[in-house]
C-alpha cells in the first residue's frame, strides 16, 4: 500500500515546488528585463523566430539548408506533439497571474490552451537541437535563445516552470525523431 501512496505524494511535492518556483519568479522585481522578455515571448509565438532563422539558413546551400530543413521538421513535430496531444491529455490550468501578483509590465496575452507542456519551449528547443546537430556553430546561440524563450514564458506568467521543463524534454525528443527521419529520407546531415 505504501507504494500506491508514494506516487501521488511525489506528484504533490513536485506541484508544490513548481508553484513555489513560479511564485518566486513572480515576486522578484526585474524591471530591466520585463519588456525584453515580454517581447521575446511574443516574438516566439507561432515559432516566428525559428522560421525566420530557418528562412535565412535555407538561402545558403549545403549544411545550412539541411539544418533549416531539420529545424523546421522538428518544430512541426514538437508543436503537434505539444498542442495536439500533450495539452489535450494533461489539461493543466494556466497559472493565476493575479494571485501570484505577476507585474503587469510582464504580461503577454494569456493563451486559452492548457498550460502543460509549453509549446513555445518545445518548438524552440526542438529547432535549436536539430539545427545545432546539423550545424554545430549554431548550437550555442540557438540553445541559449531556446532557454531564454522558455524562461520568458514563466517570467510573463503564462507557464509554470514544470511546463517549460516538459516542453524542453519534448523538444529534444522531437528533434531526435526529426533528425532520424531526415537521415532516413537520405537528406543526411553531413
Amino acid at each position: 500500500m505504501a507504494d500506491r501512496d508514494t506516487v501521488p505524494a511525489v506528484l504533490g511535492d513536485l506541484r508544490a515546488v513548481d508553484g513555489a518556483l513560479y511564485a518566486a519568479v513572480a515576486a522578484t522585481p526585474t524591471p530591466a528585463l520585463d519588456r525584453a522578455l515580454r517581447l521575446l515571448s511574443h516574438a516566439a509565438d507561432h515559432s516566428k523566430i525559428s522560421f525566420g532563422v530557418a528562412a535565412g539558413l535555407a538561402l545558403l546551400p549545403g549544411r545550412p539548408r539541411r539544418a533549416a530543413l531539420a529545424g523546421v521538421a522538428s518544430v512541426t513535430l514538437a508543436s503537434a506533439a505539444a498542442n495536439l496531444f500533450g495539452k489535450r491529455m494533461v489539461r493543466r490550468h494556466r497559472p493565476d497571474r493575479e494571485e501570484a501578483q505577476v507585474a503587469v509590465a510582464r504580461h503577454v496575452r494569456m493563451p486559452e490552451s492548457a498550460s502543460f507542456p509549453s509549446g513555445h519551449t518545445a518548438s524552440a528547443t526542438a529547432f535549436a537541437t536539430a539545427v545545432g546537430v546539423v550545424l554545430p556553430p549554431a548550437a550555442v546561440p540557438l540553445g541559449s535563445l531556446a532557454v531564454a524563450v522558455g524562461y520568458s514564458r514563466v517570467h510573463t506568467g503564462v507557464h509554470y516552470p514544470g511546463d517549460v521543463a516538459a516542453g524542453a524534454v519534448l523538444g529534444f525528443a522531437a528533434a531526435a525523431v526529426s533528425l532520424a527521419v531526415v537521415r532516413g529520407l537520405g537528406w543526411g546531415t553531413a
